[in-house]
């Protein structure tokens, strides 16, 4: 195993214990972080989505499937289990995610998952029929987007940086 590969499992282990600051401390200064419901964040803005996401996660269970990394770039392949908050509903999702390195760190990291298969079970009925729509991911994002800059202005400098 490369150190690359150690660092996207360091990155993992350390979610699974919902501990923000061991998965920034994987992260380069200039990460960049996207995924379908946070889709362009850059530095302190990924490691506080990272510490927002952890502190309220209370249940959740993480498992990495595989994580495989060479000089330049990994993948990995994790699930997540727990419970949307907005709704109560059950969640199991599975991620694929992509990564560039700088200096012994993630650089970028990509997360990709079928957002129609993620809002059926977040959102309950509305995500089954509407899942697929442009203007409910749009909605998605506003209230992630949102969620995220009250979480930093409520929790300036507690969040740890990259």
């Amino acid at each position: 195993m490369n150190a690359n590969e150690q660092l996207i499992r360091d990155f993992y282990a350390a979610f699974a214990q919902r501990d923000a600051a061991g998965m920034a401390k994987c992260y380069h200064p200039d990460i960049f972080f996207s995924d379908p419901a946070f889709p362009a964040l850059r530095g302190k803005e990924a490691t506080a989505m990272w510490s927002m996401l952890c502190s309220r996660g209370k249940d959740l269970e993480l498992t990495l499937v595989n994580a495989q990394a060479t000089d330049d770039g990994g993948t990995a392949r994790w699930e997540a289990k727990y419970t949307f908050s907005q709704t109560g509903r059950s969640v199991h999702n599975k991620i694929d995610a992509m990564f560039a390195f700088r200096d012994g760190k993630i650089v970028r990291h990509i997360d990709r998952f079928p957002f129609w298969t993620w809002s059926r079970q977040a959102l309950g009925p509305m995500g089954l029929l509407l899942g697929w729509f442009g203007p409910l991911k749009a909605m998605v994002r506003k209230k992630a987007d949102r969620s995220l800059k009250d979480y930093m202005q409520k929790n300036e400098g507690q969040y740890p940086a990259p």
